[in-house]
């Protein structure tokens, strides 16, 4: 069996890039498999760093900072992917990474995103790349209105967008959204918003949780239903098409989707990320294995765990000063509470989330 085929051991150190509240869970599921883990991060008191075993705090593009952390691990993946690519393509040179430099450049640029897909033949709301206020003009008259248009890169719930209405000036949306690269993405009438999350470790075994719905307030994600009230047909679909992708990009980790079910029942693909996702929390109490606990395991090539849903789960986040009533969100014996440790509550900040479960078949609908 080749290197690259064998499992790392319980025992070895995995590397997290990014010290967020994602890094945090998946330190948690990592040690309960006996794993160490060392996290990268420019931020101090970060929530990895409050659960690993040891600490690099230098910022993403120091090169010997880099080398240094990837020298005392055994493997390495990230938990967010606005990570530059170029950093985890030098550090592939040393250590393996999962997954690779090339799933991460595609994932962290929408065009090169929706351009995979559509060349997948996987639907995708309309499209059109912009890069100056003539150009985004232009593109409205293509698409029409209303539309949203988004930053190429680095936006997140909600950030780097601007809503485009069919009296909206271009030039002042352009303006607004502090120049280019940009892509605007045409409206879709969707009948709800889905998610699927799968897993793929180096061996090709590959494991989907179920689809669920998610339902989003001002931009960031609010409440995640698992499982989804749709169609066996569209969720066996929304499957299909996750696993297309990941196979495709010949991804080691999980791939989260997001996408929209029309009112005519299409299934457009929307974002991608490969890592960990907010939609998949649920799974910490809902699912035999959570997605940490299985990015774990695909990331170390172990063996699957089981995606079964043993309770149906409503996920809700916790943002900014929700989380200081934690006495009253325990007072609910069905709540299970997950708290990520930051020191300060921000409004619109994630702070935690909370897992309702309800016994299987029995969540209420609406």
């Amino acid at each position: 069996m080749s290197d690259t085929l064998k499992a790392i051991p319980p025992g070895s150190t995995i590397g997290i890039i990014g010290g967020g509240q994602l890094g945090r869970m998946t330190a948690v599921a990592a040690s309960q498999l006996g794993y160490r883990v060392h996290v990268f991060t420019p931020e101090h008191d970060s929530p990895t760093e409050h659960v690993a075993d040891a600490a690099t705090i230098a910022a993403y593009d120091d090169q010997d900072a880099i080398e240094a952390f990837g020298q005392t691990v055994d493997v390495v993946t990230f938990e967010f992917e606005n990570v530059p690519a170029e950093t985890v393509r030098h550090l592939e040179a040393i250590v393996p990474v999962r997954p690779s430099w090339e799933c991460l450049a595609v994932a962290q640029d929408r065009i090169a995103e929706k351009t995979f897909c559509n060349e997948l033949g996987i639907e995708t709301a309309p499209w059109k790349s912009v890069e100056s206020a003539e150009e985004l003009a232009i593109a409205i008259e293509e698409i029409g209105a209303p539309a949203i248009l988004k930053t190429t890169r680095l936006g997140y719930d909600g950030k780097g967008q601007v809503r485009i209405k069919p009296n909206t000036d271009p030039a002042q949306a352009w303006k607004d959204l502090n120049g280019g690269p940009a892509i605007l993405e045409g409206f879709v009438d969707f009948e709800l918003e889905v998610s699927v999350i799968t897993a793929r470790n180096a061996q090709g075994q590959m494991k989907s949780f179920d689809v669920v719905e998610n339902r989003h307030k001002d931009g960031i994600l609010d409440v995640t239903i698992a499982p989804a009230d749709i169609s066996g047909t569209l969720a066996m679909k929304a499957c299909t098409i996750g696993r297309q992708m990941i196979e495709k990009l010949d991804l080691v980790g999980l791939l989260a989707v997001e996408m929209f079910i029309t009112k005519d029942g299409h299934v457009l693909v929307n974002e991608m990320a490969p890592r960990p996702h907010n939609s998949g929390h649920w799974t910490q109490d809902g699912c035999t294995t959570s997605q940490f606990e299985q990015f774990v395991r695909a990331v170390t090539n172990l063996p699957l765990g089981s995606t079964v849903r043993h309770s149906d789960t409503v996920m809700i986040n916790l943002l900014g000063e929700d989380a200081l009533k934690w006495e009253e969100h325990l007072s609910v014996p069905e709540n299970k509470l997950h708290l990520y440790g930051k020191a300060e509550a921000k409004p619109g900040r994630k702070m935690g989330h909370i897992n309702h479960l309800y016994p299987k078949g029995s969540q209420p609908k609406g």
